[in-house]
């Protein structure tokens, strides 16, 4: 969920002290939030799930959607409100964790940064580094993570198969896809199509090469096709997209 996340801003950073018994009403959520516990419990409800948030469970709030949230112990709960470039998750999100200690840690780092002007790459550091030790500490990340290794070192590979993905997690196919959508909520194809339109968006703007070499670049031995698939996915063609987005200058 986390190895794909373009972060355009940090918008909030604050401790939220939670009673026991609170109970609150978000409407249409501005940003997404990453919420973890330094004491007490909180359980959200959306779309009748409920997801608790404790000591050992970060919590993922998604952007533009409505939920509820009950204090069942009194605690404190440090926020993180940040904007992205792509959609994370539409549902609120558990996140075991292993070390909590380590995460507290890097929040009190990044909310002491938030009062200094200037320090935007420094708390961008940090928060990226926040994002992907929540992907190492996530057990099914960790089983698949030689898939996500190899998913992006061979991208371009149109001969990769999820028989070879399982085989370097030493798992079966049924267990790699069904391991994918319980962490990232996207099939391995899903996921090795969006890493290969990104790469072909990168390629397009820096307006190098041709459509039909992008395309073989990117893994797509059918020109045709991934015409089709980028147009389906972004609403324009290859060639449209590039004259909206073509760099002209360093």
């Amino acid at each position: 969920m986390f190895s794909q996340i373009a972060v355009t801003d940090i918008t909030d950073i604050f401790t939220v002290s939670s009673p026991k018994g609170r109970y609150a009403r978000i409407e249409n959520r501005k940003t997404y939030g990453l919420s973890f516990c330094e004491d007490g419990q909180i359980t959200y409800s959306l779309n009748g799930i409920q997801t608790v948030s404790d000591r050992f469970h970060a919590i993922l709030l998604p952007q533009g959607q409505t939920y509820t949230l009950y204090g069942n112990k009194t605690g404190n709960f440090p926020v993180i409100n940040f904007t992205c470039t792509e959609t994370i998750c539409e549902t609120v999100v558990s996140i075991p964790l292993e070390n909590p200690d380590t995460f507290l840690k890097e929040y009190e780092r990044l909310k002491a940064l938030s009062v200094f002007d200037g320090k935007r790459c420094e708390m961008m550091s940090i928060f990226y580094h926040i994002l992907q030790g929540l992907s190492e500490q996530n057990h099914h990340s960790k089983i698949i993570l030689p898939a996500i290794r190899c998913l992006e070192q061979n991208y371009a590979d149109p001969t990769l198969t999820n028989a070879k993905l399982a085989q370097v997690c030493c798992i079966s196919e049924v267990y790699l896809r069904r391991l994918f959508m319980q962490t990232y909520h996207v099939s391995p194809r899903q996921y090795l199509l969006d890493i290969r339109l990104s790469r072909a968006k990168q390629l397009l703007a820096e307006g190098a090469i041709t459509v039909n070499a992008v395309a073989l670049a990117c893994g797509f031995t059918n020109p045709y096709h991934f015409c089709r698939i980028f147009k389906e996915k972004t609403g324009l063609t290859p060639t449209e997209y590039r004259k909206l987005n073509r760099i002209y200058e360093i």
